[in-house]
């Protein structure tokens, strides 16, 4: 047998690739312990839009510029839209509407609270009411708004403004604490 030295050398080659692919064994588990020690989100998403349906009918629209997944948090996974969002969800097939606008975003998946900040915007478009505030927080098991930072609600009826709000997530049922403004209110 009369063997060259460069098929011996193609063939330990080759049999060294094929042994260092077997040897990388990495599961699910170890690559998600990696992520997490190293303070990693696990997936990024850039000009992010998801559309949500029930039963074929669309529920919401959500549009951000980027979107961090840290759902490989053990104790608190979450999701961060650093620069942002917009959401739109619809009510009664479409006919109402309201929008949320924020220049930051942190959702936490167990909890459902979404920490919403820096030029929020909560518009009801079916009463064209909207609600100022720097830093508002949303429990979605409950489409409940909260703050406790500084506000303005503008509705066609009033300009309330102060201090500490909570309301329903279409601004229709509130309460405001530490007001100042002009509010008008009508008797039944």
């Amino acid at each position: 047998m009369n063997f060259s030295s460069k098929k011996i050398f193609k063939n330990i080659v080759a049999i060294s690739i094929v042994a260092m692919f077997f040897s990388c064994t990495n599961n699910s588990n170890e690559v998600r312990t990696f992520f997490t020690a190293k303070n990693l989100p696990v997936g990024v998403a850039k000009d992010f839009a998801h559309v949500y349906r029930d039963s074929g009918r669309t529920t919401s629209k959500l549009f951000a510029l980027l979107l961090k997944d840290f759902s490989n948090r053990e104790n608190h996974p979450y999701n961060e839209f650093p620069k942002g969002l917009k959401l739109i969800t619809f009510e009664n097939n479409g006919k109402d509407s309201i929008t949320i606008l924020a220049d930051y975003a942190i959702s936490y998946s167990k909890t459902l609270i979404t920490e919403l900040r820096g030029n929020v915007v909560i518009t009801n478009h079916t009463d064209q009411s909207k609600l100022y505030t720097d830093q508002l927080f949303w429990d979605q098991n409950t489409d409940y708004f909260f703050s406790e930072k500084k506000f303005r609600l503008i509705s066609p009826d009033n300009d309330i403004k102060g201090i500490g709000f909570e309301s329903k997530k279409d601004l229709t049922k509130f309460l405001a604490k530490k007001l100042s403004g002009e509010l008008i209110t009508k008797e039944n």
